[in-house]
């Protein structure tokens, strides 16, 4: 499938919410895999949104085996119409995003999740996760609510310009 461009902020698509998917898998299998092929092949990404190449349905891709600071790895999930079960234990880190690409910021979210959605199977699905792997879950599930990182910083004090980005 084609590797599509990253939308950036202020593109409407980004701070709009996604719409369901629903129950097309054929449809959801062709998003994923397009997902899937533009996460791979843009450095450093570990997960991207639907919103992010311009698709306003409710899908995402993830894979934070390659990072440095994974204590809990699922390997590749793309989950569909997801939704969070619970959260717990909130935890302030830097986070980044591709689509602001000159910006980093802290952002409190929860260390422990489990999040619901099914998969390009149409199989219902549900992942515990907890450190980095859940902070990118989380990240990618604000994309769908036409969220991002800048949205969840206490202010100004708390967004720093990108250091290193590739």
């Amino acid at each position: 499938m084609p590797v599509r461009p990253v939308l950036q902020l202020p593109h409407p698509v980004l701070t709009s919410p996604a719409s369901p998917v629903g129950d097309d898998i054929a449809a959801a299998r062709a998003l994923g895999a397009d997902l899937v092929d533009t996460m791979y092949a843009s450095p450093a990404c570990v997960g991207l949104a639907a919103p992010q190449i311009g698709v306003g349905l409710r899908a995402f891709c993830l894979d934070v085996s390659a990072h440095k600071k994974v204590t809990a790895c699922h390997g590749l999930v793309v989950l569909v119409d997801p939704v969070i079960l619970w959260g717990e234990d909130p935890v302030v880190q830097r986070e980044g995003c591709m689509s602001v690409p000159d910006f980093t910021g802290d952002v409190a979210r929860p260390r422990r999740i489990a999040v619901s959605g099914y998969d390009l199977s149409g199989e219902t699905i549900t992942i515990e996760s907890e450190g980095f792997e859940a902070r990118a879950f989380l990240h990618e599930i604000d994309h769908l609510d036409g969220r991002v990182f800048l949205d969840r910083v206490a202010g100004p004090h708390a967004v720093f310009p990108r250091k290193v980005y590739r």
